[in-house]
């Protein structure tokens, strides 16, 4: 299966094709430029560099959440618009699933996923992996950096980190006594490579939608819905 696969959860942004778990080209830029300045010229160009054209790809992938809400609504917006026009399945991939993908060939370890969500918190999910498959420890959450550290304190397995929060989200973990390690350099950081392995396995679970089901996930209301509500009392 030939997947197009977007990732623009975060401050990186970047486009894979892939087809088989293989990894055909991949654009990745992490240069401060928003994404909707540099997402579809990305997928634009890389097909073309490719020689490939948009109707031999049979599913467009995307990092559908949780994340940076500007930086889901450019990254879903995107999918819908690839898709909408062949009629294309979709994976609306879990941002957290799919940076765990990269680290499926570590054994007897727990994959600590974590993206800063500000005010002390982490977008985080919990995998472990076997045969190069994920058994997902918890769903997707954010969570608080102290109450992570006590719900981990009894884990007798090594703890690695992966995502843009995992430097933020070692320093907690080894200030509150656990031991820790990052995972490697290359592999840390978000990425749409990562987004086409999640939607390998959502197609072998038959969970694919089509683009107008293609929804971002958000884990906390936006910052002005948030403002607009009243104080608590």
């Amino acid at each position: 299966m030939k997947i197009l696969a977007l990732e623009s959860s975060a401050t990186a942004c970047s486009v894979a094709l892939c087809e088989d778990e293989a990894l055909i080209a991949q654009s990745f830029q992490n240069n401060g430029l928003t994404h909707s300045r540099t997402l579809m010229p990305m997928a634009v160009s890389l097909l073309d560099n490719c020689g490939t054209a948009l109707d031999a790809v049979e599913l467009i992938a995307v990092a559908a959440g949780p994340g940076s809400f500007t930086g889901l609504r450019i990254g879903v917006a995107a999918a819908k618009g690839l898709a909408w026009p062949g009629n294309k399945p979709c994976a609306a991939c879990s941002t957290l699933e799919s940076m765990a993908w990269p680290l499926a060939f570590f054994r007897d370890a727990v994959i600590v996923c974590a993206m800063d969500a500000r005010r002390s918190q982490i977008y985080n999910a919990l995998f472990t992996s076997e045969h190069g498959r994920l058994t997902r420890r918890t769903p997707d959450r954010a969570i608080g950096l102290a109450e992570l550290a006590e719900e981990l304190r009894s884990e007798p397995l090594p703890l690695v980190i992966v995502g843009d929060g995992a430097v933020l989200c070692e320093k907690a973990l080894t200030e509150s006594g656990l031991p820790c390690r990052l995972a490697p350099p290359q592999l840390v950081m978000q990425n749409a490579m990562s987004v086409a392995l999640c939607a390998e396995d959502l197609a072998r679970a038959g969970k694919l939608v089509s683009a107008q089901e293609l929804l971002p996930v958000y884990l906390r209301p936006p910052q002005a819905q948030r403002l607009r509500q009243p104080p608590q009392i």
